[in-house]
């Protein structure tokens, strides 16, 4: 999953770090690009939610109205100041102080202090009764204690751990600041179940002036299923060196294209400023660059991933007393080798060959290569390369034959399930068709369910799926991904166990494994020498290669095209080319 730190802005924009816009637009057809000040962007989705703890969406729009207390810098990775003018670090990195900018404001023109520091963090992202992501990252050491976090004046803010915790001070300013005046009385009004009134506010159908930020854009409409308008943020801090209020551009259009061919057109077209390229579309633009007046960049492999993941849940909803999987399927899916079998009947080198055109790499590893805490293959990773015999040998072992063509279990139950994706995305689709294929030379027959975007992220939520092809995006920091492996962790999808605000699951277990992962991600977390940690997360690859909760398929090029009419733009590999978007500027 995406870095916590939230004001790098992603390359491509896929995070839904995208979409600044306040005029006007057609209802249908998608918005041009050719006003001076507007920047038009496509994604997949519309956003679920503008509530940001509460999201589990890749596409939102929290990277334009947020900024963060720290910023990565997009050459170096070190962190510098955001909202935040500085920040002290004790000697043994149990205590940070950070000190705010003066006279910062929210997007309203309310005033933005140490108060709401405080709010978020014990109010929201420590509070047991809404389910945040942030807290699953928050929580440290062996303990599983959340930090402390203390008011020291009006400008400064300590954060304090009970133990060491290495990914501290990206944590403690690299989550997005709330606004406590817009959004106290919801956390402190419980409804009629008990929960806070908070997780029913700020949905898709807020009025856009009751979303409040204090980054360099404000919501200013909403189409569903069409596009995001934002605006510019006119009480936002940062400033040129003249004195000129940034950012320059003064609209974004985060553009809804569920389809990547629809994206396509449209920007081959001039109604799109960027185009996150898909590897069939690569040979087509790049020729083009001039002719097209855009430029593609590259910042090498996709450090996110996409797998195949089956449902390990064994648990029962409380409602209806039914398992979430059928109990013949959970027994496949929960047997090791099972899931092994089904890797090795995977043909991958095709797939990077015929839908990434070889511009990729096989995946083996949820941490991306680029991280210095990747363990390779040649340092023990294991690996599963394709061999079909393998596969039938492991699953004769299991009890499986071959009965008129169909793969059965020794129960004669026909091995057969359904993938979900997400719809409008071709590389998925033609994934999962040749998944599909791949198993079928087992005598599996496997079908594919494309889903909406949103839909598809509730019934992962909801557990109602038996396998999903799905990814997260990806950082250098492997306790980023902690709320992916967190046993209790709101993206633990795989085994997805309770959450707040959700009905109870009835016999829900942890394997193991999925424990040990749990406890290597904590001991790593709380270890501050490098070379102990790099073990400690090898420790944990291995089991994931093991045990494979998720089926790793191919790690593609990452290729974005980028109008030539912006300027100000500096391409970096690890911030793409909006991380300073606040700077950009659009040519007349």
């Amino acid at each position: 999953m995406k870095s916590p730190l939230f004001p790098v802005w992603h390359h491509g924009l896929k995070i839904a770090i995208a979409g600044l816009l306040a005029i006007a637009l057609s209802a249908c057809g998608p918005a041009q690009s050719s006003l001076p000040s507007r920047l038009v962007v496509p994604t997949p989705s519309g956003p679920a939610t503008f509530n940001y703890p509460l999201n589990s969406s890749a596409y939102s729009i929290f990277g334009y109205i947020y900024d963060s207390l720290l910023r990565e810098n997009p050459y170096t990775g070190e962190l510098e100041p955001g909202l935040a003018e500085s920040w002290d670090v004790s000697p043994d990195g149990q205590k940070i102080v950070i000190t705010l900018r003066d006279n910062l404001k929210w997007s309203d023109g309310e005033d933005m202090t140490v108060d709401d520091i405080i709010f978020t963090y014990n109010q929201i992202y420590l509070n047991e009764k809404i389910p945040s992501g942030a807290a699953d990252i928050l929580q440290v050491g062996e303990s599983r204690q959340f930090p402390t976090v203390r008011k020291l004046d009006n400008r400064r803010v300590e954060f304090s751990v009970p133990e060491p915790f290495a990914p501290f001070l990206r944590y403690a300013g690299g989550l997005p600041i709330l606004p406590s005046h817009a959004l106290a009385e919801s956390v402190n009004t419980l409804d009629q179940e008990g929960n806070p009134v908070y997780l029913s506010t700020w949905g898709t159908d807020t009025d856009p002036d009751k979303i409040v930020g204090n980054g360099p854009y404000r919501l200013g409409s909403y189409a569903a299923n069409q596009r995001v308008i934002l605006e510019k943020n006119p009480y936002y801090w940062r400033q040129d060196e003249r004195g000129n209020e940034q950012p320059y551009i003064e609209q974004v259009v985060w553009q809804i294209m569920e389809s990547t061919d629809t994206q396509l057109l449209n920007f081959r077209s001039g109604a799109l400023d960027t185009l996150e390229i898909q590897p069939e579309a690569y040979p087509l633009l790049k020729p083009n660059e001039e002719r097209g007046k855009y430029t593609i960049y590259s910042s090498g492999p996709d450090t996110g991933t996409v797998s195949l993941a089956f449902n390990l849940n064994q648990g029962r909803s409380s409602n209806t007393n039914q398992p979430f999987v059928p109990p013949a399927k959970s027994r496949w899916f929960n047997n090791k080798q099972f899931r092994q079998a089904i890797y090795y009947a995977i043909n991958r080198e095709v797939m990077k060959n015929n839908i990434y055109l070889g511009l990729g790499a096989l995946k083996h590893s949820p941490i991306p290569v680029q991280s210095p805490y990747y363990l390779s293959p040649e340092e023990g990773l294991k690996t599963y390369e394709y061999n079909l015999e393998k596969a039938k040998e492991i699953l004769a072992k299991e009890g499986f034959t071959l009965k008129n063509g169909r793969l059965v279990d020794a129960e004669n139950n026909p091995v057969e399930w359904t993938i979900l994706i997400s719809s409008g995305n071709k590389i998925r689709a033609q994934m999962a068709t040749q998944i599909t294929q791949d198993l079928a030379k087992l005598g599996i027959k496997v079908y594919t369910q494309p889903l909406e975007f949103n839909t598809y992220v509730n019934r992962l939520r909801n557990r109602n799926w038996e396998s999903y092809l799905g990814g997260f995006t990806g950082g250098f920091e492997p306790h980023g991904g902690y709320v992916i492996w967190s046993v209790n962790g709101r993206l633990h999808s795989f085994n997805q166990g309770p959450q707040p605000g959700q009905e109870d699951i009835v016999g829900w277990t942890v394997a193991d494994w999925e424990q040990k992962i749990d406890d290597l991600y904590v001991q790593a977390s709380q270890e501050l020498d490098e070379e102990k940690r790099k073990e400690l997360y090898g420790q944990a690859q291995q089991i994931i290669a093991e045990q494979l909760p998720f089926l790793y398929m191919v790690n593609p090029l990452s290729f974005e095209a980028i109008r030539d009419r912006i300027e100000n733009l500096e391409y970096t590999p690890l911030g793409g080319g909006f991380w300073n978007l606040y700077e950009l500027k659009i040519k007349e």
